[in-house]
């Protein structure tokens, strides 16, 4: 295991060489973008927090059963211990580890709410734009929307950063947005 982030671009190849999706790709490139958006925000290591983002579910499309079992023992051996252990958490049930550093915590809060926020805008002329925190939260009651996020993970989410609903939404339709 290695202390040493590969670049930006070489996390891009990795995620390429794994992830044919275009959707699931996105999804990716989406908490990758909202990550480094919370890491600027906490003057955390941007680049981390977006490789983070960026290689999450980098096991998904070739190894569902396992995910991420297999990116965080076998695929991630390159990178610091940091974003393996945030990989790992964002799967509690599955792995065991509940998420407690402050990049784990944030992985997660991220991870299916980015989801959900990109299935609205996708529905929405304007897309991301104008998207009010109201509107988001009176659609995740909707259990027929977007009916594979899961909102027992959203809500965990909210707990787990301590902040309102409506404030982590608004911050991640503004990342999106720009």
């Amino acid at each position: 295991m290695s202390s040493t982030l590969p670049s930006r671009k070489e996390s891009e190849k990795l995620l390429g060489q794994y992830i044919k999706n275009e959707a699931l790709r996105e999804h990716c490139c989406l908490v990758a973008k909202v990550m480094e958006g919370y890491a600027a925000k906490f003057g955390e290591d941007e680049d981390l927090w977006y490789s983070t983002g960026l290689l999450h579910d980098l096991d998904w499309e070739m190894y569902p059963d396992e995910h991420p079992k297999k990116a965080v023992e076998e695929l991630l051996e390159d990178y610091p211990p940091e974003l393996i252990a945030a990989v790992r958490a964002h799967a509690p049930e599955r792995m065991g580890v509940k998420p407690s550093a402050k990049i784990e915590r944030y992985l997660f809060a991220c991870d299916e709410l980015t989801g959900f926020l990109h299935a609205y805008s996708l529905m929405r002329p304007e897309g991301f734009v104008g998207m009010k925190a109201s509107k988001v939260k009176k659609k995740l009651k909707d259990k027929s929307f977007a009916a594979n996020v899961s909102r027992e993970d959203i809500a965990y989410g909210f707990e787990l950063i301590e902040e309102e609903p409506a404030q982590h939404i608004s911050f991640l339709v503004e990342i999106l947005t720009n």
